[in-house]
């Protein structure tokens, strides 16, 4: 839960910002991460690996619907979250 209020604070919009784009991308990379390191573990979790591939697909349109309203924004975000080089 920690960790979970650390990544909103760090890219909320403002002080009751919880449900923005933003903030989904940010909950949901930190999710793939924690995933991915689980499934290098654990090669035959294919329940999990159907899950992580979800979540990777979820913030693929979350990025794609933020690159097309507001591109400022996305590129914030891809730079914050390291997604792009």
């Amino acid at each position: 839960m920690e960790a979970k209020t650390k990544t909103i604070d760090s890219v909320k919009l403002h002080a009751k910002d919880t449900g923005s784009a933003d903030v989904q991308i940010a909950l949901l990379t930190e999710r793939i991460n924690h995933l991915t390191e689980h499934l290098q573990a654990a090669k035959k979790d294919h329940s999990s690996r159907r899950g992580l591939l979800m979540m990777v697909s979820q913030r693929r349109r979350l990025l794609d619907y933020l690159q097309s309203t507001d591109l400022g924004r996305y590129q914030t975000v891809t730079k914050k979250l390291k997604l792009r080089k």
